[in-house]
């Protein structure tokens, strides 16, 4: 049996939903929301960093609303 309970410490909590998967335009986590950069920087960040982060998290929904458009964009897009 795995434990699934978040790592849990001290400060501001990661926004990470275990979806992980970059969407490729708008260069953000599907799941949490935060760009590819902000993940990696996550652990070095202050604690006023994340919390800024965490509060314009909400906002970013509205990039991932458009569909992609499937094979056919892919293949447009080249």
């Amino acid at each position: 049996m795995t434990d699934e309970t978040p790592w849990r410490r001290n400060e501001v909590e990661s926004p990470c939903v275990k979806i992980c998967v970059v969407h490729p335009e708008a260069r953000i986590c599907t799941g949490c929301l935060r760009s590819v950069d902000e993940i990696a920087r996550w652990s070095r960040m202050t604690p006023a960093e994340r919390h800024e982060i965490m509060t314009a998290l909400p906002d970013r929904a509205g990039m991932l609303k458009k569909r992609r458009g499937g094979r056919a964009a892919r293949l447009a897009r080249g």
